[in-house]
């Protein structure tokens, strides 16, 4: 099973999440065989973290939530809050296989929060951009609850684009990049 999960900064963490980055990594590193995308967002300044995207894939739901809450930033108190979501990876591959690597051009993680008839669960026409892309869904797969993508794009708005216009109840686009130990 698949699932995303985003980690939110708490306001003025960034010292303590500096101090708990090797206890993170090391974290991360035991999920290495799962993780399908990972990667901190950043605020419109580019520079000043906001959160932590993983999508991973795990056995079922208790796994899932031991993997966002077990996680040290977490424990410590650095995030505000989490969203964990089933997902379906469209794509099919992971971050790793993005044939526009991972270096070069804009990214940025964009989600889409909606209810009712689920919109954009097909992969776009223009795939070429997408390094991660599929439905965030309800706890038991049955119902679509948004759409969470990693894209590469000039800027916020192209970014945005990926998402149908007027199906969401919000859309967030956060700048992203690829995560892992540098």
């Amino acid at each position: 099973m698949e699932f995303f999960c985003y980690h939110r900064d708490r306001p003025g963490s960034g010292e303590l999440r500096t101090k708990l980055s090797e206890d993170h990594w090391t974290y991360m590193d035991s999920y290495e065989k799962q993780l399908i995308a990972r990667g901190p967002t950043f605020a419109d300044d580019g520079a000043t973290p906001t959160g932590s995207v993983h999508i991973v894939d795990l056995p079922d739901p208790a796994a899932a939530r031991a993997f966002a809450f077990d996680e040290p930033n977490y424990q410590a108190g650095a995030y505000r809050d989490v969203l964990l979501r089933r997902w379906r990876n469209l794509l099919g591959r992971t971050m790793w296989d993005f044939p526009g690597g991972r270096t070069g051009g804009n990214r940025y993680l964009v989600l889409g929060l909606g209810a009712g008839a689920g919109a954009d669960v097909a992969v776009p026409p223009d795939r070429d951009e997408l390094i991660a892309y599929g439905p965030l869904l309800s706890d038991d797969a049955a119902t679509w609850v948004g759409t969470a993508a990693l894209v590469r794009a000039p800027d916020p708005d192209t970014a945005r684009a990926v998402l149908s216009q007027d199906r969401y109840a919000a859309v967030e686009v956060h700048a992203w990049e690829f995560g892992g130990r540098r």
